[in-house]
C-alpha cells in the first residue's frame, strides 16, 4: 500500500506519539515505585492486591493494639508482684517480732519496744501496698472487691486475666491483732499472720504465672506481627533492584522516542522540495 504524502495527516507522528505516551506512562510507573517502594501503592496500581493489603494492615493495627494492651497489663502484674515481694520480705521480720512478743518471759518495756517495731513493719508493708499502683490500677488494694484485670489477647476475642489479691484487708487485720500479752501475741501468730503469710504467697504464685502468661503472648503476637508484615511486603514492595534497571531502560526509550518523534515532525517539511 502506497504511503500518502500529506502535511494534514502524518502517520508516524501518531505511531511515533503512541510509543512516546505509552513509555512515559511506563516511566511514571516505576518512578513511582522507585519513590515510593510500593508496586501496590494504591487500588489503580492492582485492585484486588490492594484491597488484600489494606486489610493485612488493619490486622497489623490490631496486632499493635492488642500489644500495647498486654504490655499495659503486664505493667500492672510487674508492679503488684513487686509490691507482694515487699510484703512477703516483711513478714520474716513480722513473724520474728510476733515470736518474741509470744514469749512470755519479756518484761513489759520489751513488750512495748516490740509492739512499736510489730507495728512499724506492718505500716511499712501497708505502704507496699498502697504504692503498688500502675496506670491507676492497684491489684493488692480492693477493698475485699474481686476487681480483675482481664485484657485482649488476640483478635478473636480471647483474654487474659491478672487476679486481683486483697493483702490491704489482712494487713490491717493483722496490724488490729492484739499482742498486749504472750497468748495473745500466738494467737495472732496463729491466725490473722498465716492467714496473710498464706494469700501474700498464694499472690505471688498466681501474679507470677499470669504476667508470665502475658510475656508468651506478646512474644507471641510480636512473630505474629513480623510474619504478617513480611507477607504484606510480599505483596506490595516493589523489588528495587529490578525497578532501578527498568528505569534506566525506559528512559533511555523515553529519549529514542522524542528523537523518533522529532524526525516523524520533520517529514512534512520535505515536502517544500517538491514546490522548488
Amino acid at each position: 500500500m502506497a504511503v500518502q504524502n500529506s502535511i494534514n495527516t502524518n502517520p508516524s507522528i501518531f505511531a511515533a506519539l503512541r510509543t512516546l505516551n505509552s513509555v512515559n506512562r511506563s516511566l511514571d510507573t516505576t518512578q513511582n515505585r522507585v519513590s515510593t517502594g510500593l508496586k501496590v501503592a494504591g487500588a489503580l496500581d492492582d485492585a484486588s492486591n490492594f484491597s488484600i493489603a489494606q486489610g493485612i494492615r488493619g490486622e497489623l493495627k490490631g496486632l499493635a493494639a492488642v500489644t500495647q494492651g498486654l504490655n499495659n497489663a503486664k505493667g500492672i502484674g510487674q508492679v503488684a508482684i513487686a509490691g507482694a515481694t515487699g510484703v512477703s520480705n516483711l513478714l520474716t521480720d513480722i513473724r520474728a517480732k510476733l515470736t518474741e512478743l509470744s514469749n512470755e518471759g519479756i518484761t513489759t518495756a520489751q513488750r512495748e519496744i516490740l509492739t512499736s517495731d510489730f507495728n512499724q513493719l506492718l505500716s511499712q508493708a501497708a505502704n507496699f501496698i498502697d504504692n503498688s499502683v500502675f496506670n491507676g490500677v492497684n491489684l493488692l488494694d480492693t477493698g475485699n472487691v474481686s476487681v480483675d484485670v482481664n485484657t485482649l489477647s488476640n483478635l478473636e476475642g480471647g483474654t487474659l486475666t491478672l487476679s486481683a489479691q486483697d493483702l490491704r484487708t489482712l494487713t490491717l487485720s493483722l496490724a488490729g491483732g492484739d499482742v498486749s500479752s504472750a497468748a495473745n501475741a500466738q494467737g495472732v501468730l496463729a491466725n490473722e499472720f498465716s492467714n496473710l503469710e498464706s494469700v501474700v504467697n498464694s499472690a505471688l504464685g498466681s501474679l507470677g504465672a499470669e504476667v508470665r502468661a502475658l510475656n508468651l503472648q506478646t512474644t507471641f503476637l510480636e512473630q505474629i506481627s513480623d510474619a504478617t508484615e513480611e507477607g504484606l511486603g510480599n505483596i506490595v514492595d516493589a523489588d528495587l533492584a529490578r525497578e532501578s534497571a527498568a528505569l534506566t531502560s525506559l528512559q533511555v526509550q523515553q529519549q529514542l522516542s522524542i528523537q523518533t518523534l522529532g524526525i516523524a515532525n520533520q517529514r512534512p517539511q520535505s515536502l517544500l522540495g517538491l514546490f522548488r
